[in-house]
């Protein structure tokens, strides 16, 4: 059988790399938006809330640091799928990916549950998110990205872990 180049042969079963790949871009992408908002950017600060556009200094230094720690785990996805990410130890990198993973699929959810309640009229929209809109936003976007950022990294991991077994 040929090997294709969105996935490799390990033993019986096939490796999918396009999840490494698929990580990365959305982490880049995630990133981008923060650096966009941290240098003054305004598309779409109505989908997240009141207190991201009040341009408040430890907002805008918040999105520099989640900006840095998105583009990080680009990095991590990338050492998944790359040759030069055996060089970092198996433990560490599958730590990071899998926790990242499970934390973004958590943190979706548990947002996407919250956000839902709330559209429903079950629970009070707080004054930092402060408009259905938000609301909306977050319902309809921000938290399905954060899980599918969770599910993808998860792929990876999975992928990573079954290619590098003894």
């Amino acid at each position: 059988m040929g090997e294709s180049r969105r996935t490799r042969p390990v033993g019986r079963t096939r490796v999918p790399i396009w999840a490494g790949y698929a990580a990365c871009l959305w982490a880049a992408v995630f990133a981008a938006m923060s650096f966009y908002w941290a240098l003054g950017g305004t598309l779409g600060l109505k989908t997240i809330g009141t207190f991201a556009q009040s341009r408040d200094a430890t907002f805008v230094a918040m999105l520099w640091v989640t900006g840095i720690m998105k583009a990080g785990g680009g990095l991590v996805a990338l050492a998944l799928v790359r040759p030069w990410g055996h060089r970092v130890p198996r433990p560490l990198l599958l730590g990071c990916a899998w926790a990242g993973g499970i934390g973004l699929v958590l943190y979706g959810g548990g947002n996407l549950l919250q956000h839902a309640l709330m559209a429903a009229g079950m629970y009070s929209v707080p004054g930092a998110i402060g408009s259905t809109t938000a609301v909306w936003g977050h319902l309809l976007f921000w938290d399905p990205w954060w899980i599918g950022g969770g599910v993808l990294f998860s792929i990876a991991a999975w992928g990573y872990t079954t290619s590098t077994r003894n």
